[in-house]
C-alpha cells in the first residue's frame, strides 16, 4: 500500500467514524437535555421558532475538534504537533471562543464581554503567528503590518458575529458552513496538503456538521447555540485567512488585492449578504444592529412564502454555485484582468441585491 492509498484509507475511516460519533453524541445529549442548554423563555435571544430546544450542538463540534486534533497527533505528527506555536494559538483561541459561547448559552452574557473575547481571539492568532515567524493566521493585504493586524482582528470579529447572526433558522448556518469547509477542503486537496493538520480538522468538523444536520434539519430537534456559532465562526475566520485571503494561488502569482477580495467574497457571500442587509435595515430604522430580530434575509424569504426547507435549498444553491466559481478561479484563474474582476463583482452584487431586496418586502411582519 503506497502513501496515497494509506492516507485515503485513514481519512475515509476517520470521516465515517467521526460522523457516526457525532450522531451518537448528539443523540445522547438530546436524550439527557430536558433542561440542559435550554434558555429561559424570558431571555433576549430571538429565533425563528418559538419552541425552546436544547442548544447543545456546539458541544459536539468542540468534542470532535479535540478528537480530530488527537487523531492527527497519533496518525501523522505525534512528535511536533504541540511544538507548533501557530497550532497552539489556534487551539487556544478556539477553546476560548467555545467557552465564551457556552457561557452565553448558560448565562446570556453581556455583549461587551463577547466583543472583548472576540478581539482576544484575534490577537491570540496574531501573537501565535508572530512567535513562529510566519503569517499564516494574519491577513496579508497591506504593506504596513499594523493594518494587516487590524483587518485580521476585524475579520475575526465580523465572521464570528456574522455566523452567530445567521444562526436564526433551522439548518441555515449548518449548511452554509458545510459548503465553506468543503471549499477549503478542496483547496487543501489541490495543494496536496493531505497530511496537514488543517485537512483533518476541516474533515472532522464537516463530519460533525453532517451529523448535526440530522437533528438541525427543519423541523429541528436541536440548535448549535452560541457555543457552536462562536466556535464555528472563529474556525471559519481562521480557514478564511489561511486558505482564501492568503491562498496558495498568491505564492506563485503576484498578490492582487482585488483577487483576494473576490475569492473571499464568493465563499462567504451568504453570511456577508445577510449581515450587511441586517445592518443597513436596522441602522435605517435607528435600531441597534446587535439586538436580535426576525428581519434577516431568511425570515423575509419565509414572509414571501418559502418554507424553511425551501430556504435551505435556496441557500445551498447559492453556496454551491459561489464555491464552484471560487474553486474554478483558484484552479484556472491565472490570468487576472479588470474585465474578469467586474464580471465577478456583477455576480456578487446580483446575489447581494436579490437578498437585500427580499428584506424590503413584508416589512410589517418584522418583529
Amino acid at each position: 500500500m503506497n502513501n496515497y492509498e494509506y492516507t485515503f484509507l485513514v481519512y475515509a475511516e476517520f470521516f465515517v467514524c467521526i460522523t457516526l460519533f457525532g450522531l451518537v453524541i448528539n443523540t445522547i445529549l438530546l436524550k439527557f437535555s430536558k433542561t440542559l442548554g435550554i434558555r429561559d423563555k424570558e431571555n433576549t435571544m430571538i429565533r425563528w421558532s418559538d419552541v425552546s430546544k436544547p442548544a447543545l450542538g456546539g458541544i459536539t463540534f468542540f468534542m470532535i475538534f479535540l478528537v480530530s486534533t488527537a487523531c492527527f497527533g497519533i496518525l501523522f505528527d505525534h512528535n511536533e504537533l504541540f511544538k507548533n506555536g501557530e497550532i497552539i494559538s489556534l487551539i487556544g483561541a478556539l477553546c476560548l471562543a467555545f467557552i465564551m459561547g457556552l457561557a452565553d448559552d448558560a448565562y446570556n452574557t453581556k455583549p461587551w464581554l463577547k466583543f472583548f473575547i472576540q478581539i482576544t481571539c484575534g490577537l491570540i492568532l496574531i501573537f501565535g503567528s508572530l512567535k513562529t515567524g510566519k503569517s499564516n493566521n494574519i491577513i496579508s493585504i497591506f504593506e504596513m503590518d499594523f493594518l494587516n493586524y487590524l483587518i485580521t482582528v476585524l475579520w475575526v470579529i465580523g465572521i464570528m458575529n456574522s455566523i452567530n447572526m445567521l444562526d436564526n433558522m433551522d439548518g441555515i448556518t449548518t449548511i452554509t458552513s458545510i459548503f465553506i469547509f468543503l471549499t477549503a477542503l478542496i483547496f487543501l486537496a489541490l495543494q496536496n496538503a493531505f497530511q496537514h493538520y488543517d485537512f483533518m480538522i476541516v474533515l472532522g468538523i464537516m463530519g460533525a456538521l453532517i451529523s448535526f444536520l440530522f437533528y438541525n434539519w427543519s423541523p429541528s430537534k436541536m440548535y448549535m447555540g452560541d457555543s457552536g456559532s462562536q466556535f464555528l465562526g472563529l474556525l471559519l475566520a481562521i480557514i478564511g485567512i489561511k486558505y482564501f485571503w492568503n491562498s496558495a494561488i498568491f505564492e506563485t502569482q503576484e498578490l492582487i488585492t482585488s483577487k483576494q477580495i473576490i475569492i473571499v467574497s464568493l465563499i462567504f457571500i451568504l453570511p456577508i449578504s445577510d449581515t450587511t442587509s441586517v445592518f443597513i435595515n436596522r441602522i435605517s430604522r435607528k435600531q441597534s444592529p446587535f439586538i436580535g430580530g426576525k428581519d434577516h434575509t431568511t425570515h423575509h424569504l419565509s414572509f414571501m412564502g418559502f418554507s424553511n426547507t425551501q430556504i435551505i435549498f435556496i441557500f445551498s444553491g447559492i453556496a454551491f454555485l459561489s464555491s464552484l466559481i471560487a474553486i474554478t478561479l483558484y484552479r484556472f484563474g491565472n490570468n487576472w484582468s479588470i474585465f474578469k474582476f467586474f464580471m465577478y463583482v456583477i455576480y456578487l452584487l446580483a446575489i447581494f441585491i436579490t437578498l437585500f431586496l427580499s428584506t424590503q418586502q413584508h416589512k410589517d411582519l418584522r418583529k
